[in-house]
């Protein structure tokens, strides 16, 4: 029997030394993540810069355009319309950027060219971070 105490005991002193799971690690704040040039607050730059990158993921099928099956969640099929001026069904880059520059004119209300921690919580920055990452 000590031989069973002394495992059993082993194994809890394992278990309380085991690192905590990532799953419970803190994830980043979406600041931290596109702030690039690490001012505390998001510019239209660094959010194009997210944006161009999601483009090329989401770009699945390779014709250098987005349909509404590729952008699935990131946009809604009322704002896929609206930012689709030749109603081509598809999203180019260059109309994927200006639908993402909208977003961020939305999300600043100061106008000041950049958003904070409290402008990209909001409902319009949450609709540009959807958009973006």
């Amino acid at each position: 029997m000590n031989k069973l105490f002394l495992l059993g005991g082993l194994a809890a002193a394992c278990l309380i030394a085991a690192p905590a799971a990532p799953a419970l690690a803190k994830q980043a704040s979406p600041i931290a993540t596109l702030d690039k040039d690490n001012d505390g607050t998001v510019d239209l730059n660094e959010i194009n810069k997210s944006a161009e990158a999601l483009f090329v993921v989401l770009e699945t099928d390779s014709d250098g355009t987005l349909d509404q099956k590729e952008v699935g969640k990131h946009i809604s099929k009322k704002d896929f319309a609206a930012a689709d001026p030749d109603k081509s069904g598809t999203l180019s880059k260059d109309e994927y950027l200006v639908y993402v520059t909208g977003l961020f004119k939305e999300a600043d209300p100061d106008n000041d060219g950049t958003l904070d921690e409290k402008e990209i919580k909001s409902k319009k920055g949450k609709a540009l971070l959807r958009a973006t990452q």
